[in-house]
């Protein structure tokens, strides 16, 4: 009898254990906001290989510009420019099915490093997304100068 309830009491404190963990799970929204930022920390840092990183192999971009161009592109704009500044609108952000889909307009300046930049443009941005587990990458994206 003893060891039924030393079962019945480990039984119930490792169920705890396990529900706890699963709630511990980050939401997806939030996953890919972290993920956003993330990037866009890498783009004000100028570092390419933090920017790659989450970039999905299978990345598509306007003109069929794949992961290797845009890693490129992201490489000739960090040397034309010692500085960067980047600010993005409000996300909208559409969930679905393992993925997401995040519209949100992006104002980026770049220049010598001086007190004003010396080159600007805002564009409107489309981005699909690919959730795996907690992490997310981006597969798609589209953008259009705004101004």
């Amino acid at each position: 009898m003893h060891s039924t309830k030393l079962l019945r009491a480990f039984l119930c404190t490792a169920s705890t254990c396990l529900l706890l963990v699963a709630c511990a799970r980050t939401p997806p929204e939030q996953a890919l906001r972290r993920t956003i930022d993330e990037m866009h920390a890498a783009v004000e840092s100028r570092d390419v290989s933090a920017l790659s990183d989450g970039i999905a192999r299978d990345f598509i971009g306007p003109g069929g510009m794949d992961r290797t161009a845009a890693r490129r592109l992201a490489q000739l704009v960090f040397l034309r420019n010692q500085a960067i500044g980047m600010t993005i609108g409000p996300l909208d952000i559409a969930m679905h099915e393992g993925g997401a889909t995040v519209k949100f307009t992006a104002a980026l300046t770049g220049g010598s490093g001086g007190l004003l930049p010396q080159s600007g443009q805002v564009y409107e941005v489309r981005t699909d997304w690919r959730q795996d587990g907690d992490d997310w990458e981006l597969v798609a994206a589209e953008w259009t100068e705004k101004l």
